[in-house]
């Protein structure tokens, strides 16, 4: 299938690494359903953004963490552009907590958002690229996630290994009928609150053998390639995308 104007669905898209997904995105032609789970003028900022770039655009706010919303979000989605040819689960939540002291339901929701979201999504989406025969899925997971977060609940690092254990199961079972899936890994990407001075902040940069942290344009370029025509033969892969860094899962 020659490339075309595509439709992909961002998680997470209203800020950061999400936004810089969409706006790549849209320079490369495809419609945008832009998702945040409450900041609506966020989104309606990158949307805009999105159609200066000469790209289709649709805002959906909606509680990643909830199937029945979820749902209806894709099916939002394909109702208006017909299909979601590119999907991006870039959402996720990483809060502090120890083992023994994260409760159940806060365990639950850490697991629907972070993983029950991308099992959901791209069950809905899934028809429609394997009707085309081309599709392009990516997830996220990170080093820290990999490697057991100290200080963080537990479940963030569970629902990122069950991403990537999906991510490689529909790499094999859809990869024949043109559907690639892969999962990003970053590096250090301070957000624009950061202070990049900070003791922890330059103390990261000194380490990383590119001499510099990440920046959310440089994981857009990594989607950008792998959602492409030319990314096609890039499949069931984790790309660390970390400026160097030896990360050993």
């Amino acid at each position: 299938m020659a490339q075309g104007k595509r439709t992909a669905l961002i998680t997470g898209s209203g800020k950061n690494i999400g936004r810089a997904i969409a706006l790549h995105l849209a320079k490369a032609g495809h419609n945008i359903v832009i998702n945040g789970s409450r900041d609506q003028a966020a989104c309606e900022e990158v949307a805009g953004k999105v159609r200066a770039l000469g790209a289709e655009a649709m805002v959906a706010i909606c509680n990643i963490g909830d199937r029945a919303k979820v749902q209806a979000m894709a099916k939002s989605a394909i109702d208006k552009f017909g299909s979601v040819d590119i999907l991006v689960n870039n959402a996720a939540v990483r809060p502090d907590g120890k083992y023994l002291e994260t409760t159940e339901e806060e365990w639950q929701r850490i697991v629907d958002i972070n993983f029950y979201s991308v099992y959901h999504l791209t069950r809905a989406c899934l028809p429609g690229m394997i009707d085309k025969g081309w599709g392009r899925i990516v997830n996220f997971t990170g080093m820290m996630a990999q490697q057991g977060y100290p200080g963080k609940s537990a479940a963030v690092s569970v629902s990122k290994h069950a991403a990537w254990g999906l991510t490689k199961s529909l790499s094999r079972e859809f990869g024949p009928k043109g559907v690639t899936a892969n999962i990003i890994s970053p590096g250090t990407i301070p957000g624009p609150e950061a202070d990049p001075a900070s003791p922890r902040l330059e103390a990261l940069r000194k380490a990383n053998p590119s001499g510099r942290l990440g920046t959310a344009d440089d994981i857009a370029a990594m989607v950008d390639l792998l959602v492409s025509d030319s990314g096609g033969f890039i499949n069931g892969q984790m790309l660390q995308v970390n400026g160097g860094v030896v990360n050993q899962f």
